[in-house]
């Protein structure tokens, strides 16, 4: 983004008071034990995060940390369902507002069922954003060959895929990858060209990264950045690869947080349920999830936010009301 248009974001924000959020979702990352043979957490060197909760790695027992610019939230991923929660139905839960495991009488991943997609479709917060005449995005692009699946009904959408297909929002292709108006699920691009086989996408660095994310955000009103790799490695291993994708997210958020502005609404780190702290086995965990919340506006999640059901009623209140 140009600083031209910095500075016109900025005197749009302070004219009419627009507010955005950014949420960041995290797949399977829950708050673990303090063990170094199988936390990543405990190993990584997370500089730029640890400073925003006072100090203290993100495992279990930091409790709720306040700091001038955040607020970290342990965060119930359970909902008072027995047994270990899973992607489709703490996704569903993170933008509905519903306790959907409760509602649906089990936790269920990792892809939505029926039921699921009908909470999904009936209402969430994409659907409400664009009710209200604001806009929204998934801010992941992705290759040819999922649109592909998609289209076809031979593959699901993820719960919050589903979510913004419900609200008749367009999931973003390569062609966003190239002109920069969306990113790659790892941030900087390298498994578009590692993976996918591409030769000519671009690659940033994490820092480059964290500002073009904040930057495209304060496109819409709401939007939303998935990253998956995380419950990949959680499930796959080794302990290493989890260090190295703790470490390189913590890159991109140092030039996230150099580019936001407090002022300007809130960005929200989540994540649906635990795994990537425990890689002795593969399986989630029932772990608290964590919750980061950044600017001036996180005082609206105070000491009753607990749970996965608790962000879409703050969200609609500082955009929606």
């Amino acid at each position: 983004m140009s600083l031209p248009q910095q500075i016109n974001w900025r005197s749009r924000a302070e004219t009419h008071n627009l507010m955005h959020i950014l949420m960041i979702f995290l797949d399977g990352i829950g708050l673990g034990e303090n063990d170094p043979s199988v936390n990543p957490f405990a190993v990584a060197q997370m500089p730029t995060l640890t400073a925003l909760t006072n100090g203290q790695r993100w495992l279990n027992g930091i409790g709720r940390q306040e700091g001038a610019r955040a607020t970290f939230i342990p965060t119930d991923a359970r909902l008072g369902v027995a047994g270990r929660p899973q992607s489709a139905s703490g996704q569903a839960a993170i933008l509905t507002g519903k306790n959907v495991p409760q509602m649906i009488g089990e936790h269920y991943g990792p892809k939505p069922n029926a039921p699921i997609r009908e909470l999904i479709a009936q209402d969430n917060f994409f659907k409400q954003v664009v009710t209200h005449g604001k806009t929204g995005a998934l801010l992941e692009a992705y290759p040819p060959r999922f649109h592909q699946v998609i289209n076809s009904g031979k593959r699901l959408r993820s719960s919050y895929q589903q979510a913004v297909h419900e609200a008749g929002l367009p999931l973003l292709g390569e062609d966003s990858i190239y002109d920069g108006t969306g990113l790659a699920v790892d941030w900087v691009g390298e498994g578009w060209r590692k993976e996918l086989g591409y030769s000519d996408t671009p690659v940033y660095t994490p820092h480059e990264a964290g500002r073009r994310m904040v930057e495209l955000s304060r496109q819409y009103d709401f939007a939303f950045f998935s990253h998956w790799l995380t419950d990949l490695v959680g499930h796959r291993g080794p302990l290493e690869d989890g260090v190295a994708l703790l470490e390189l997210f913590d890159g991109v958020m140092a030039g996230a947080l150099e580019a936001w502005d407090d002022d300007e609404g809130l960005m929200i780190i989540t994540s649906d349920h635990g795994n990537l702290e425990d890689i002795s086995h593969r399986n989630h965990t029932e772990n608290d999830v964590p919750t980061l919340v950044i600017g001036r506006e996180k005082t609206r999640f105070d000491h009753s936010f607990s749970d996965l059901t608790h962000f879409v009623p703050r969200m609609a209140d500082l955009l929606l009301k």
